[in-house]
């Protein structure tokens, strides 16, 4: 795999490169740094693997990012930030037109942040804070009131809860094998009886497994799987019934029901909730 150091950092709506020439490769400097991510465009594209000096949190006001590491995917919709830690080996793919904030977390001051990657929900406080950081001009040194900003909400930061936005991957070759399998053909209909006999398994032992290093049966790994490509389908403007048939459901409701049992809105609502939270017009996604 490309271990080449590619920074999510995006053009703005002009199409001109950010202005954060090395800050993602350096630890020195201020604690934090922020940046915004604005694209008029779809940037449905996947930025190869690779890894950073500092920390990144990026939060998503409109559009999907998908982050892939050697311990699973994390799903990154509209209204919450994702957590990568400095160092950690990842790939992103980004779906729909893309706006949003990040920050660059030097690694002395990540320290205290989680160790592993996650999706942070963000609260009122946190989500200003944040925002008064990307709003400071690029600089060597803050200023002692920017110290205690930064601080605070490196403080908040670590305080922050985990969303459930993680399809966790397993370690054994040959789940792995499964796992790549069904996400790249989500609607493959296979039960487990086969997949274990593909895979040189008996059922008994690929039940097991899966829960051991998964931490979910494999009914539901391969329904979280499902649910967290519909994010990038919805975003892509794809309609219900286009999903529901792509992903394998028996029907457009039986699909709706999953979806809202997982993220406690129907497809709309929820594609619609994010978009309004950023003050974007809604897609025809309800079909």
């Amino acid at each position: 795999m490309n271990d080449e150091k590619q920074p999510l950092l995006l053009p703005d709506a002009d199409g001109h490169a950010p202005t954060l020439p090395d800050w993602i490769e350096r630890a020195d400097g201020p604690p934090v740094v922020g940046f915004r991510i604005q694209s008029r465009q779809s940037l449905a594209h996947e930025v190869d693997w690779h890894h950073h000096l500092r920390g990144q949190l990026i939060h998503v006001e409109s559009g999907l990012v998908t982050t892939r590491t050697e311990a699973g995917d994390w799903s990154l919709p509209a209204g919450c930030a994702g957590w990568m830690p400095p160092g950690v080996r990842h790939t992103v793919t980004l779906s729909g037109a893309l706006h949003g904030w990040g920050l660059l977390v030097a690694p002395d001051a990540a320290a205290g942040l989680p160790a592993r990657p996650c999706v942070l929900g963000m609260d009122d406080l946190l989500r200003h804070l944040a925002l008064r950081v990307v709003d400071w001009p690029l600089q060597d040194t803050l200023a002692p009131a920017q110290q205690r900003l930064s601080q605070v909400l490196l403080d908040e930061l670590a305080a922050a809860t985990p969303r459930a936005l993680h399809l966790p991957m397993p370690q054994d070759r040959r789940l792995l094998r499964i796992a790549a399998r069904l996400l790249s053909d989500p609607a493959d209909p296979r039960d487990l009886p086969h997949w274990a006999d593909w895979a040189g398994l008996s059922t008994r032992s690929l039940t097991r497994r899966f829960r051991q290093e998964t931490g979910l049966s494999f009914a539901q790994w391969r329904q979280q799987a499902r649910l967290a490509e519909s994010l990038r389908l919805l975003h892509d403007g794809q309609r219900i019934g286009e999903i529901s048939h792509q992903l394998g459901y028996s029907s457009p409701s039986a699909f709706v029901t999953a979806f809202r049992q997982c993220y406690g809105l129907p497809p709309a609502r929820w594609l619609q909730r994010g978009q309004a939270a950023s003050g974007l017009a809604s897609p025809a996604a309800s079909g």
